[in-house]
Order: C-alpha cells, then sequence, then structure tokens
C-alpha cells in the first residue's frame, strides 16, 4: 500500500479547475473519473500537522497535551498502521516522519534537514525531494537482497509526507500561483510514483491513498475548526477499492448526520470541481485508519475510534457485515478496558448502562451474519460502534461531578480569601475591635482548632482518593479547595467584625456598593462578551472616549485640547476592533506607523520640556523637570532605532517578494534592533511622561518587524489612550477638593483600632478605597484590549506566522512561537507600565491594586469555567477550554507583566504629597489673582 498525505492542501483547491477550465490535478481526477472513489475527509480541531497524522495512521485524535512538546514528540506512545505493518518506508518531512517510525525496527526512512524548510523560498522542491528519495531507495534495493526481500512481503506500506503545500500556503497564500503550482506538482509526482510502483510490483495487489492531515485559510494559517482547514481531500484506488459509481440525487439529501468537524453529510459537491456526477464519499478523518488496515488485511491499531468506510471497499455484503463488525468489537474492546480499570478503584461503581448487555448485542449480530441478514448485521455494528464511542466518552468524563464542585469551591475560596487579605492588609476598614489584644489568644487557639479539624478532613478525602488510585492533580484540586475555606475559617473573628461593623453601617455605603458592584459586573461580562465579540470594545472605547473627556474637561479647565485628545484617541483605537482578524499583508502601512511612532514620541518629549517648568504641567500631568541634556542624545538614538526597523520591514519584504532567501545579515540586523532597543529605557529619565514615552519607543522595533499590516498603526493607537488613561486619572487625583478623611474612617469610628500594624511597611501609600475599583477595571479592559484589537485570543488561527519571516525563515515551532508570544507580549507590558505609572500616581500599593485584578479576573474565570463545553463541535470544545485557560493563566500572566514592567518602572519620578499641595496652593492662588 502507499499512502501520500499532502500537508496542508485545501480541498476545494485541490478538485477545482483552473482558469483554462482543466483539472488542477489531472491524474488524480483522472483517478477519480475512471478508477477510484473520492470524497472529502474532514479532520477535527486542532488542524495541526501532527494530530491530523496521528488520527490518519493510528484513528483516533490527539491528546492535546501533545503540544507541550511542540507537536514533535509522543507524550503516550501509541498503537499505528505502521506499528501492524510487516515492513514501512517512509521519506518526508523531519517534523512528521520520525513520530511514527524512529522507533520501528522493521522500517526504511528518511528525512530531509530542517534547514530546507525555508519559507522565504517556493518550497515544492520538498516533495519533488521526497518523490527523487523514493525512486532511489526502489533502484538502491534491487542490488540488496535484504531489502528486496523485506518490501517484496505482504503487509508493506509506502508513505510519503509532502510538505510543500503547507509550507508555501504560510509564506505564499493558498491562492498564489505558487501554492495552485505546487498542487500540479504533487500530482506530477504521484504520477510518476504509482507508475514507478506498478513496475516494481507487477501483481497488482497494490492500494493507493492520497490525503491531507489539514487544509489552509486564506490567510496562510490553519489550526481552528474553519472548513478551509478542516476539509481536505481523499482519493483512493487499487487493489480492493471499489471503482467510481455515477452520482444519485439521494446523495444530496441530507441526513442530519455530522462530521467530527460539525459539517453535515451530503454536502452539494460545487460545479466547479467537475465531480458532481461522481458518487461522492466523505469520511472522517480517523477513519482512514481501518480502512488502510482493511485493505492490509491487518488488524485496526489499539486505539483507533475511526468507523470503516465500507463504501471504498470492494466487498461483498457478508465481508462487508463481518469487516464492520470486527470495527465493532474492536472499539468495543477499549470501553470494557476502560470499565474495568474504573470499576477496579471505584468505591461506588456505576456501569454505563446500554452496553450492559454487551455480550447478548455481540451474538445477536453475529447471528444476523451468520443467518445471511448481512445488510442488518452491518446496521447493527455500525449502531454497536456509536454506542461504544459514547461510552468511551462516558468514562472519560466519569469524574465530571467531582472535578465541577471540587474546582468550584476552590475557585469561590480563593476569591473570598483574597478579598479578605485585600480588606485587613490594603484598606482602612475597621476590622478589629479596640479590645484586640484580650482576644489574641483565644483567636489563635481558635484558629488551631480550625485548622487542625481541616488538616485532619483534608488527610481522610486523601485516602479515600489514594483508594481510588486517583490521579495527582485530583489531590491538588481538592487540597487547594479545603486548605482556602481553612483559612477562611480559621479568620471566624475577622469575620464576625465584618459583619458586626456592616451591621452599623449606613444605607449610603450599601448604596455605593451596590452601584460599584453592578458597573463591574456590567464591565466583566462585557469583557466576558468580548471573546466572542471583538466589537464590544468599539462600544466600550465609544463611552471611555466621552467619559474620559468629561471628567478631564471638569478638573483641567485651564487645558481646553487635553478633553479632545482623550476623546479622540479612545475613539481612534475603537475602530480597530471592527476591522477583520485576518490582517492583510500591507507594508507601506507598517513603514508609516514606524514614522507616525516617532512623530508621537517627539512631539511628548516637546510638550514636556516646554512645560517643564510649568507647575500646572507638574501639578495635572505629574512629571518633573527635563533639562536638554544627555535623554535628548538617547532619544534621538531611539528615533533613528525605530527608523531603521522601519527600513529593515521594506528591504526584508522585498525580499520576500522576489522569493529570494532572506539574508543572514537582514537577520542579524533585526535581531540587534529589536533587542538592543528594548534596553535603552532603563536609561530614559525618571519622569513619567518621559519614561513612558522612551518604552514607546524602545518596544516599537520589535512590533514594528513583526508587523504585516494594521496592527502596526494599532500599536501607536493603543499607546495614545494609555497616555489618555494617565491624564484621567491625573485629573481625578488632582481635583481641588481633597477628602477630609478616608471613607473607611468615617464608616464607624467606635470599631477602629489604635494600632491595627497594616500598611507599616507602605506607610508613604494609601489605603485602597471603593472607588479605586476603577483601576482595575480599566486595566482588564485595555489588557484585554491589547490583544483583541488586532486578533482572537481564542483561536490558533488568529497567530500570524508569516510575522516571524523578518526574523527567521526556516521552520522552528520553538522559535517561531516565542516570537509570535513576543509580538502578544508587547501592548501588554506597555499596558503594565502605564498601570504602574497610575498606581504610583494615585499613590496606591501596586500589589494591592494587583489583587483587586485577581479578584476580578476570577469572577470572569468562573464565568468561562461554565462556559466550557463537552460536546458540539470541536472549534467550540477548543475555544471554551482555551477561554477558560486564559483566564486562569492569567493569575501568573499578569504577576509576570507587573515583574517586566517594574524593571522599566520601580524608579519612576513623582512629586511628593507635599509638593503637590504646594502646588495646588499655588495654583489656587493664581486662579484668584485672574478671576
Amino acid at each position: 500500500m502507499q499512502i501520500v498525505t499532502a500537508d496542508g492542501m485545501r480541498a476545494d483547491k485541490f478538485f477545482e479547475r483552473d482558469r483554462d477550465g482543466q483539472p488542477r490535478a489531472p491524474f488524480l481526477h483522472n483517478i477519480m473519473h475512471n478508477k477510484g472513489r473520492w470524497g472529502l475527509s474532514h479532520a477535527r480541531p486542532p488542524t495541526e500537522s501532527r494530530p491530523g497524522h496521528v488520527a490518519i495512521i493510528a484513528g483516533f485524535y490527539e491528546d492535546p497535551s501533545a503540544v507541550t512538546k511542540g507537536w514533535k514528540a509522543n507524550p503516550v506512545e501509541f498503537d499505528s498502521v505502521f506499528n501492524r505493518s510487516r515492513h514501512t518506508v517512509a521519506f518526508g518531512s523531519p517534523d512528521i516522519v520520525p513520530i511514527f517510525c524512529s522507533a520501528l525496527p522493521h522500517t526504511y526512512t528518511d528525512s530531509y534537514s530542517t534547514e530546507f524548510e525555508d519559507f522565504a523560498t517556493d518550497a515544492s522542491f520538498l516533495d519533488e525531494w521526497a518523490f527523487d528519495r523514493l525512486e532511489r531507495f526502489l533502484k538502491e534495493s534491487q542490488s540488496d537482497p535484504k531489502i528486496q526481500k523485506d518490501i517484496k512481503d505482504d503487509g508493506l506500506i509506502i508513505f510519503l509526507h509532502l510538505l510543500g503545500c503547507d509550507t508555501n500556503g504560510h509564506a505564499h497564500r493558498p491562492y498564489s500561483d505558487i501554492y495552485l503550482n505546487n498542487i500540479n506538482l504533487v500530482d506530477r509526482g504521484i504520477e510518476s510514483t504509482v507508475k514507478l510502483i506498478e513496475e516494481y510490483f507487477p501483481d497488482g495487489k497494490t492500494a493507493y491513498v492520497f490525503t491531507s492531515d489539514h487544509g489552509m485559510s486564506n490567510k496562510g494559517s490553519h489550526g481552528d475548526g474553519d472548513p478551509q482547514n478542516t476539509e481536505t481531500p481523499i482519493v483512493v484506488w487499487g487493489s480492493g477499492v471499489r471503482g467510481p459509481e455515477m452520482a444519485s440525487p439521494e446523495d444530496d439529501v441530507d441526513d442530519g448526520l455530522l462530521f467530527v468537524d460539525q459539517h453535515r453529510h451530503h454536502e452539494n459537491t460545487p460545479a466547479s470541481w467537475g465531480l458532481k456526477h461522481i458518487e461522492r464519499t466523505d469520511i472522517n478523518q480517523g477513519d482512514i485508519a481501518p480502512l488502510m488496515s482493511t485493505l492490509l488485511g491487518l488488524p485496526c491499531p489499539l486505539n483507533s475510534v475511526g468507523t470503516l468506510p465500507v463504501e471504498f471497499l470492494a466487498l461483498d455484503k457478508r465481508d462487508q457485515a463481518r469487516a464492520m463488525f470486527g470495527n465493532a468489537k474492536q472499539v468495543l474492546d477499549q470501553v470494557l478496558r476502560k470499565s474495568q480499570l474504573k470499576q477496579a478503584t471505584s468505591l461506588f461503581f456505576k456501569p454505563f448502562m446500554p452496553l450492559v448487555e454487551y455480550e447478548s448485542m455481540l451474538a445477536s449480530i453475529d447471528q444476523l451474519v451468520s443467518s445471511g441478514q448481512f445488510e442488518s448485521a452491518l446496521e447493527s455494528a455500525q449502531e454497536l460502534i456509536k454506542v461504544a464511542l459514547e461510552g468511551l466518552h462516558y468514562f472519560q468524563t466519569y469524574d465530571w461531578l467531582f472535578l465541577m464542585s471540587t474546582v468550584i469551591m476552590g475557585y469561590l475560596g480563593w476569591m473570598v480569601y483574597v478579598f479578605l487579605h485585600i480588606l485587613e492588609t490594603y484598606t482602612k476598614f475597621p476590622l478589629y475591635s479596640h479590645r484586640k489584644a484580650q482576644r489574641v489568644t483565644g483567636r489563635e487557639s481558635g484558629k488551631r482548632m480550625v485548622r487542625l479539624s481541616g488538616g485532619l478532613l483534608m488527610g481522610a478525602c486523601s485516602l479515600l482518593l489514594l483508594f481510588e488510585r486517583a490521579p495527582p492533580l485530583y489531590h491538588a484540586y481538592l487540597g487547594l479547595a479545603m486548605f482556602f475555606w481553612t483559612e477562611i475559617f480559621a479568620h471566624f473573628r475577622l469575620l464576625q467584625n465584618v459583619g458586626s461593623v456592616i451591621q452599623t453601617t449606613k444605607f449610603s455605603w450599601f448604596q455605593q456598593v451596590i452601584i460599584t458592584s453592578v458597573i463591574s459586573f456590567i464591565v466583566l461580562e462585557l469583557l466576558v462578551a468580548s471573546f466572542f465579540i471583538r466589537e464590544v470594545y468599539t462600544g466600550i472605547f465609544s463611552v471611555a472616549g466621552v467619559v474620559g473627556a468629561v471628567v478631564v474637561s471638569c478638573n483641567m479647565r485651564d487645558l481646553s485640547m487635553v478633553p479632545a485628545f482623550v476623546w479622540a484617541s479612545c475613539w481612534f483605537l475603537s475602530a480597530f476592533t471592527m476591522m477583520p482578524t485576518q490582517i492583510a499583508d500591507n507594508t507601506a502601512l507598517v513603514v508609516g506607523s514606524g514614522i507616525l511612532v516617532v512623530m508621537v514620541a517627539s512631539i511628548g518629549r516637546w510638550l514636556d520640556y516646554i512645560n517643564a517648568s510649568d507647575p500646572y504641567w507638574k501639578l495635572k500631568f505629574c512629571t518633573t523637570a527635563s533639562k536638554l541634556d544627555k535623554s535628548w542624545l538617547l532619544l534621538c538614538i531611539q528615533v533613528l532605532l525605530v527608523l531603521a526597523s522601519s527600513g529593515m520591514v521594506w528591504v526584508t519584504t522585498s525580499y520576500r517578494a522576489q522569493k529570494k532567501g532572506l539574508p543572514f545579515i537582514h537577520q542579524a540586523i533585526n535581531w540587534f534592533l529589536a533587542g538592543f532597543s528594548m534596553l535603552l529605557p532603563l536609561k530614559s529619565p525618571r519622569g513619567i511622561l518621559p519614561r513612558l514615552l522612551s518604552i514607546f519607543l524602545g518596544f516599537a522595533p520589535l512590533f514594528l518587524l513583526l508587523s504585516i499590516g494594521y496592527e502596526a498603526l494599532f500599536y501607536t493607537a493603543l499607546e495614545l489612550v494609555l497616555f489618555s488613561w494617565i491624564l484621567v486619572e491625573s485629573a481625578i487625583c488632582h481635583s481641588v477638593v481633597p477628602s477630609s478623611s478616608p471613607k473607611w474612617e468615617r464608616l464607624n469610628s467606635n470599631y477602629l483600632p489604635e494600632s491595627t500594624g497594616r500598611q507599616s511597611s507602605n506607610s508613604a501609600l494609601c489605603s485602597i478605597e471603593l472607588h479605586h475599583t476603577r483601576v482595575a477595571l480599566c486595566f482588564l479592559v485595555l489588557i484585554n484590549v491589547a490583544f483583541f484589537g488586532t486578533g482572537n485570543m481564542a483561536s490558533v488561527a488568529s497567530f500570524e506566522i508569516s510575522s516571524v519571516y523578518r526574523f527567521i525563515t526556516i521552520f522552528d515551532p520553538f522559535i517561531m512561537g516565542a516570537l509570535l508570544l513576543c509580538k502578544i507580549f508587547v501592548p501588554f507590558i506597555l499596558v503594565t507600565c502605564a498601570f504602574s505609572a497610575v498606581t504610583r500616581i494615585l499613590e496606591l500599593p501596586r500589589l494591592g491594586c494587583y489583587f483587586v485584578v485577581l479578584l476580578l479576573s476570577d469572577v470572569m474565570t468562573i464565568h468561562f469555567f461554565f462556559l466550557v463545553k463537552n460536546t458540539g463541535s470541536w472549534m467550540d470544545i477548543g475555544q471554551s477550554i482555551s477561554h477558560f485557560g486564559i483566564m486562569s493563566a492569567q493569575v501568573v500572566f499578569v504577576l509576570i507583566l507587573f515583574a517586566l514592567s517594574s524593571v522599566f518602572t520601580h524608579d519612576l519620578d513623582l512629586l511628593s504629597s507635599e509638593q503637590r499641595s504646594s502646588l495646588a496652593r499655588l495654583q489656587t492662588s493664581n486662579d484668584h489673582k485672574y478671576h
């Protein structure tokens, strides 16, 4: 048998005719018309090379944990058609062939060097290499008796992995002439290879399978569940394969069934394919493995979940029924094994009821086959496979209720614990009475008792989980949940005092809490909705522009242009979430964005310089005097680096357009520009505006070199909004009427302790109050729009791989992935630096604000947890899991961002409270003189 997989070949581009009305793959079209069967193979997301080949060769859908090894290694070894074969000959990509063949002793394999996978050139020569290597192997085998004996045996598999279409699709898009010509090259290569094999094996017992692992979107990416990525061609012909048949009207009738990518059966064949009159057989990608096993006369791979597509086989009804019956028993064995394992470790085992009487079901099918009722036996076997697959799902989700409840209790406990920590450490909420010292001993004794009880209960639950041989993660989930709630109940005195304080609070305070909670909930729900509808941010920033302008105009009446700037910057940013996530190449726009970056930074520094001695500027913008010193030399260097990066964008794109490989010197220059520029902000002036402008310039070269279109302009729009945010917070901070005393102090003076000891290490900082929740909400909005402005965080396909071609063109998933993450991180770092500046302006503890952000993020996390799906399309399932994973990881992610931003913002030079008070008095006296 020969298996050929054309990596990244899209079904419609393969089947459709060219501009002259001729088939793009004439040899395979002739096969479909005269010799074999054809159809669509439906892949399941993630539509990546390794998961697709696992489904084709092993018959099951890849464990997502393989992504931790870059889809290049097996997290768990598995059975495959190659394992079952007598010998396997495999040639092709080093990213695929070694995965399936390196550990098998009965294989002859070879791969080209990874350096061949250059995205800057026409990669069709990779396919030529595979065809030529097979031809050379067959010629060499004639002089090697051992090889000749091995490959002459039955059960031989010849596997060719063709990477040309995938590489050319990424680099040049699937509608380019290079990609379309590559399809024709594959067709010609298959024709010559088939002729060669027929001459070498003249017995006519060779079967052929041509397919693809995944498709390719118009922007040159894959990974999600878009039909362009999930629909791939399959053509089967040769020994044991049924020939073509004429299509009938019933073939277009929708039977309500869906494939694994949630596309319906019996879709209409486009007329442009020229195949409408020939019967089409669509299958799931996982069905190819049992098809190949049957053609080879071998058992199905052990973990295969595919259903044998008997429509492809030249078998009579009796053999079809027997083959399908064997397929059903193979899938059923997996369910029975899982049932045995679960029953052996469960105290209260609940079997899968539809398969309790599986023995009678097997006997019934066997009886149908023996009595000659082959059609009924075939239907019963297919129904048994369907029920067995449901049983597999049942045992895979057997512990769903336990995990669901444990995770929810863990999150709620964590949120309550963080909330109490914020109250106790970062606010002046009166938590303890003045008789605190007299109750310390009793409180500590109560804490010990609660913790001892919690520890004993945790130990008992752990023993129960050990008896059931639960995975270590089960212990972790339950342990964390019990730890948090134990600590919460250990502070029962604190909870009592909070309750008693609330009981004596005025109703007006409750109104403030309710209003703040409602606004926060609405904003958080809008952020949740933004994961599905990016346009939500357009509405958010349209409203934010008006609100910000009003706030600034009420507090900065002497600076009439500032409200207009706030309004314009927010509205400018709001336009980006209306644009498509498929970013079109636009080199001129990227270069122009670099020039705009320089203009914005230069104007900002000029304003800071001319207003350095103005008390109004110092008071409103919280900056320090800026002299004409070496900092201006630093600014000139940064401007030159940005302009040089813009020039390199133009140069490297020109080289790619000429289909030339990117010279090493150009790659080295780009790496230097991106790396060196990020270090320069450390030497910039310590004032807020000069430092943030330097950070803005410092990360611009990296972002520009990783940009291909309008996202380069988004970089400047985001920075303008961040400056607007700082202006609005400065206006609020320096409003004329200060609060006479903290709100918590006015809450209930009878409960204030003489010395709580809180904020002892941050005595210069203010306490967090209820209205400071707006800072955390603004941060969450900005940190999310930092990505959703130009993409979709939930989709693998939204990462534009061509963004990295100015740094590396040889395929390397880890380096390319790291560069894509850097591109995503740059806007996040800008937002976090602005957040640090705001907390310094408001004199708030940054760690306390982080905990507030954390608390609000967890509200979104719980919402996404309830949105996680395990049914429906795999695109929906994958997106729901990625949403939850993103929000769960935000705890660590935001902390890392704070650590990175603190490198640039830890030494910001701000006016002290006394200096601001004197400037405020000066402003007031000047206002009186003016009036």
